[in-house]
């Protein structure tokens, strides 16, 4: 039985043999850990002399947006990552200066530390960050847990936390976007309840609900709801929904659409299983990726791993791929060129690939942890509800 936010997301299988181990994760945010790695060239240019700065920031309990954005704000250090991770785990990951300096500050905070690492002569780049380690502690769990092998069975799917865990409306705003539906991306981001979510939360977003009490509740939106502040502010002040988007920052604005891509990419894989396509080992005329992670034409290479379009306004659509995501658009009432907006351009999204199976490595248990490695882009708790087959996934803590 797929849950069902499992559902809402896009996400309508398993694709493992193993009948779970039940249990829960996340009842200390010590027991979800996660470090980033990158590529040892990467590694070897880090020196101890000048240039771009770089850190390691280790975080417990807030997010990598907001605890940057509180850096540059006490401290005055803007810093750049290669990724972010989310509030509810303890967290290791680089982060870099993008201007050259011959200083390096290390922070302390509650929440946070800046641990110096060196300096590099180019600043890090998205590429250069290879994956994530994890060692997550599960609750509670049988003794099958023991038993799970099947990591190369995993197909990957994008994780709840790209939509919103308790609150699944990232993809929707992302598909308003693309619709053209300001205000209705706008209303979204405000006035979108949903009963995963907290009572006090949806009680403010029925109130937002109402543009009369925009000012009320303005006045009392706590902290974590900054994005809502900004858009509030702008909608009090100049009652325009594409002035009050274009206030959220850019990363956030593009977010959306990618979470709406991410949606159709579940949506396309649970499709595509379902019709019996092969999704674990290229086929001839297929897309793939190298063991160096380059595209190419499948060459019958045991180590090329397959590649699934990612929809955007020029995606590739020679691949056996095309029907299920042309069908996903029609049902959704968009083409693949509504990704380009004139209104919004920096918005606008190309497309692109992405692996349709996740690489899985280092894979251990002991003592009710597991341990593993996954390539950038993949998500743990992908991994862990083909090993949990969690009834409520909320409830276990994903």
């Amino acid at each position: 039985m797929i849950p069902k936010i499992d559902s809402e997301i896009g996400i309508l299988a398993y694709t493992t043999d193993f009948s779970g181990c039940g249990g829960t994760i996340r009842n200390q945010k010590e027991d979800f850990n996660v470090s980033e790695l990158i590529t040892e060239k990467s590694r070897s240019r880090i020196c101890s002399e000048s240039g771009f700065a770089v850190y390691k920031l280790q975080k417990n309990g807030i997010d990598t947006y907001h605890a940057l954005a509180e850096i540059f704000r006490k401290h005055g250090i803007r810093l750049k990552s290669l990724g972010l991770k989310d509030a509810s785990a303890v967290t290791e990951q680089f982060v870099f200066t993008t201007y050259k300096t011959n200083q390096h500050s290390e922070i302390n905070e509650s929440k946070y530390s800046l641990k110096k690492v060196g300096f590099t002569d180019k600043v890090l780049s998205k590429k250069e960050m290879v994956g994530n380690h994890f060692r997550i502690k599960i609750d509670g769990a049988s003794n099958e847990l023991a038993k799970f092998n099947e990591f190369d069975k995993i197909l990957n799917f994008y994780g709840y936390q790209r939509f919103g865990s308790r609150r699944p409306v990232t993809h929707l705003i992302g598909r308003s976007l693309i619709q053209k539906d300001f205000a209705g991306a706008i209303d979204l981001l405000l006035s979108f309840t949903s009963e995963y979510d907290k009572d006090e939360n949806t009680k403010l977003r029925e109130l937002m609900d109402d543009k009369s009490k925009y000012s009320e509740a303005l006045q009392i939106l706590p902290k974590g709801m900054d994005l809502e502040k900004i858009a509030l502010k702008e909608m009090i002040e100049h009652g325009d929904p594409v002035k009050a988007l274009r206030a959220l920052p850019l990363s956030i604005r593009r977010f959306f659409v990618q979470a709406y891509q991410s949606y159709i990419f579940n949506q396309t894989l649970s499709m595509s299983l379902d019709a019996g396509e092969e999704l674990f080992f290229p086929q001839s005329d297929d897309v793939c990726y190298s063991k160096n992670g380059e595209l190419g034409k499948f060459e019958n290479d045991p180590s090329q791993r397959l590649a699934i379009p990612f929809v955007g306004y020029s995606y590739y659509k020679k691949t056996r791929f095309h029907y299920y995501i042309e069908k996903i658009l029609r049902d959704e009432g968009i083409t693949h060129k509504d990704f380009f907006s004139k209104e919004i351009q920096e918005i606008s999204s190309e497309g692109g690939f992405r692996n349709s199976s996740i690489k899985c490595d280092d894979y251990i248990m002991k003592d009710g942890t597991v341990s593993f490695s996954l390539s950038r882009g993949s998500f743990a708790t992908i991994v862990l509800r083909e090993i949990i087959k969690p009834e409520n996934p909320l409830t276990s803590g994903f």
